[in-house]
């Protein structure tokens, strides 16, 4: 070949390839179609579906490997999240249940347990996972990006975010996924909080704390995890919040304290000099007390440094005073003879959570504060995205605002499924792809149900938050799993599938709203006649003849994830959180179901399917579906004779309301005419 050919060949292969390039790269900008702002959990799990879906996005993380909260956070190093790997059942969605650290994907072998097999795993080994799941699926990461701010422009093409990076570098996208988590210490401005320590610096050697007190203020898990890992050394540790703890057995709320770090509640219940106190810290002052002549008559020497707490409204001359210059009179304990923090401390260390990092949004692009959680996360609607921000969505712990201290969208086993929710929507809005669905026949629905409340772990984890969608259609149904329940109004625009007139039915998780002792006798429910009693999670059915409006969300009653429904169905709680027995979840399910599509359900042998198809007008579902469609009868001259037929193409998602109409088809095939009995001539 000639070399001048060469030449040109590669001279085209070359720009071919350039033009490509310059496809995502104008004016020294990197476009891309969806940007996703951090390569934590959430991050990688959005990386996951568009990469799925082979749709053109890019992972910006800022440091040089995914999950970096995790090497320094929790600062003990022992996480919370459990890792069950022993539940006796091969069904891998049902593990889910209990397995709160795996992401989702199309590998099954892809899972935490391959890192670590402890029930409470170390810190380190979630970091190792993450690293695991990115490289076994190929993700788009690009580390070393640390964007620094955040704008939103508008074009004739649409909004786009604007992305800048440390070097200036500028990134630009029609979507942002936003799933930096929550990373910024939660701090409380009042006087004398610089003489506090933070929970992200305190030393983690407890040997640094020996025979000194200490107070923590905040209540939650690291608050309790920070007291937990120094209760043998220090001489005492006492807890101040303005509420008081709240127990995650007690609330099902997985963010409250885990029992895996309450062992303070023991040494303070029983007397071993710890303690809890309810204060609100906005009026707490820290002060170290100066030196004066009447210190020297106190019975208690205290060590100089020591920390003393009292109250603003006990500081004198205040503007003259600052928080190391105070005598006694300014203290408390001078006013109150029996106040509970009236010793001093040798340490006061904060331990109040995290926030969501504003600082890198200007005002076109930033999402307003949400009221929940005291405006640490920012507002986002019943779908996840900014208010006032189209465009921009938030996954992860970030999002948590729709779900606070209700369910687990904070946590990796709850937000895996809403970050799945995020894309089904983007697939419709973007690409025109519907939610995904499952045509099923309505005689199939009992089971489609009750293998969904066996092993389902998406409406499980996010109990109240994700439910099941069943569109009615008479004869059959499509089944939407795992929608966002609060979007219901907004259901049809959202997952691309209309509402027919025959309803839907929506299936939520749902724990009982009566506040009762969980330890105590009595705390269960057993009748299935008193269902709607049940205490510990269980399935809610829900039936609509249209869909819910905006303003009956709104009204909904105090503690429903639903408005009040035509009707609503309640399985009573098992032991067990499978739901199958025959007579106390089966048959009162059937009953509800029947109701609510108005038709027979149960299921029959092809003898009863013959009696009944010559004894009634309206065979049951399940025959006309069945039996009458697989096997006929046809007359002859000389005798009877089966004569097997095949379903028309059409007839699979027949209308119930045209089977009346169909039902003589049958009865000429037989050569009798519609009457209220069947006559044969033999």
């Amino acid at each position: 070949m000639d070399s001048c050919l060469l030449c040109l060949i590669f001279s085209l292969v070359t720009g071919v390839a350039k033009c490509i390039e310059d496809d995502h790269r104008v004016n020294g900008t990197h476009h891309h179609d969806y940007c996703i702002l951090g390569a934590g959990p959430a991050g990688l799990q959005m990386g996951y579906f568009l990469s799925k879906a082979k749709r053109d996005h890019i992972i910006l993380e800022r440091n040089s490997g995914p999950g970096s909260f995790f090497h320094k956070y929790p600062r003990h190093r022992k996480l919370i999240s459990i890792n069950k790997i022993h539940t006796g059942r091969q069904n891998r969605e049902f593990n889910l249940r209990h397995d709160w650290n795996s992401l989702l994907s199309d590998k099954p072998e892809l899972l935490f347990r391959q890192v670590s097999r402890d029930f409470y795993p170390p810190a380190d080994a979630f970091p190792r996972y993450l690293s695991m799941y990115e490289m076994e699926l190929g993700l788009r990461v690009q580390y070393g990006v640390d964007i620094r701010r955040i704008r939103a422009v508008v074009a004739s093409s649409g909004r786009r975010y604007v992305l800048t990076d440390q070097h200036a570098k500028e990134y630009t996208c029609s979507v942002l996924l936003v799933a930096t988590g929550l990373w910024v210490p939660q701090e409380v401005d009042f006087v004398g909080s610089d003489l506090v320590e933070g929970y992200e610096s305190i030393s983690t050697n407890s040997e640094d704390y020996k025979n000194q007190a200490v107070l923590i203020l905040g209540k939650g898990n690291s608050a309790f995890e920070t007291a937990q890992s120094i209760l043998g050394h220090a001489s005492r540790v006492h807890m101040v919040s303005r509420s008081p703890v709240r127990l995650a057995w007690q609330t099902h709320y997985v963010g409250d304290l885990r029992a895996v770090n309450n062992e303070l509640i023991d040494t303070y219940q029983l007397k071993s000099l710890d303690g809890l106190v309810e204060a609100s810290l906005e009026r707490i002052v820290i002060v170290q007390q100066k030196e004066d002549g009447r210190r020297k008559s106190n019975k208690v020497s205290e060590k100089k440094g020591q920390l003393f707490v009292t109250i603003n409204k006990y500081m004198r001359n205040q503007s003259e005073n600052n928080k190391s210059d105070v005598t006694a009179e300014d203290l408390l304990g001078y006013h109150i003879d029996n106040f509970s923090m009236r010793k001093p401390y040798d340490r006061v260390i904060r331990c109040l959570g995290f926030r969501f990092n504003f600082s890198i949004f200007d005002s076109s692009a930033c999402p307003p504060k949400s009221k929940n959680a005291k405006g640490r996360l920012p507002r986002v609607t019943a779908w996840y995205e900014g208010h006032d921000t189209p465009g921009l969505f938030v996954l992860g712990a970030a999002a948590h605002s729709r779900d606070y201290r209700k369910s687990a969208g904070g946590f990796v086993h709850g937000f895996r499924y809403t970050v799945r929710a995020v894309h089904h929507l983007l697939e419709q809005r973007h690409h025109r792809t519907p939610w995904p669905s499952t045509p099923l026949s309505t005689t199939q629905l009992l089971s489609a149900i009750l293998k969904r409340v066996g092993e389902a772990s998406g409406p499980y984890q996010m109990f109240e938050i994700l439910g099941d969608v069943i569109l009615l259609r008479g004869s059959y149904c499509q089944y939407v799993e795992e929608f966002p329940l609060q979007a219901l109004p907004q259901f049809s625009s959202l997952s691309g599938h209309e509402v027919s007139e025959h309803g839907l039915v929506i299936l939520v998780m749902q724990y009982g709203k009566k506040k009762i002792d969980y330890l105590g006798a009595g705390r269960a429910v057993t009748d299935w006649s008193k269902a709607w009693k049940s205490n510990f999670l269980h399935p809610v059915l829900y039936y609509y003849d249209t869909l819910p409006t905006d303003e009956e969300m709104k009204r909904r009653p105090h503690g429903w994830p639903l408005p009040r429904p035509k009707a609503i169905h309640h399985m009573v709680e098992d032991f067990l959180t499978e739901w199958d027995g025959p007579i106390s979840h089966i048959q009162p399910l059937r009953r509800f179901l029947e109701h609510c599509v108005n038709t027979d359900l149960r299921a029959f042998y092809a003898e009863s399917c013959f009696r009944l198809s010559l004894t009634h007008r309206m065979p049951p579902l399940f025959c006309r579906q069945g039996y009458l469609k697989q096997q006929g009868i046809a007359q002859k001259n000389k005798g009877i004779h089966f004569h097997f037929t095949q379903p028309a193409s059409g007839e699979q998602h027949a209308d119930t309301s045209s089977a009346s109409a169909a039902f003589p088809n049958y009865i000429a095939q037989a050569g009798a005419s519609m009457s209220s009995g069947l006559k044969l001539d033999l």
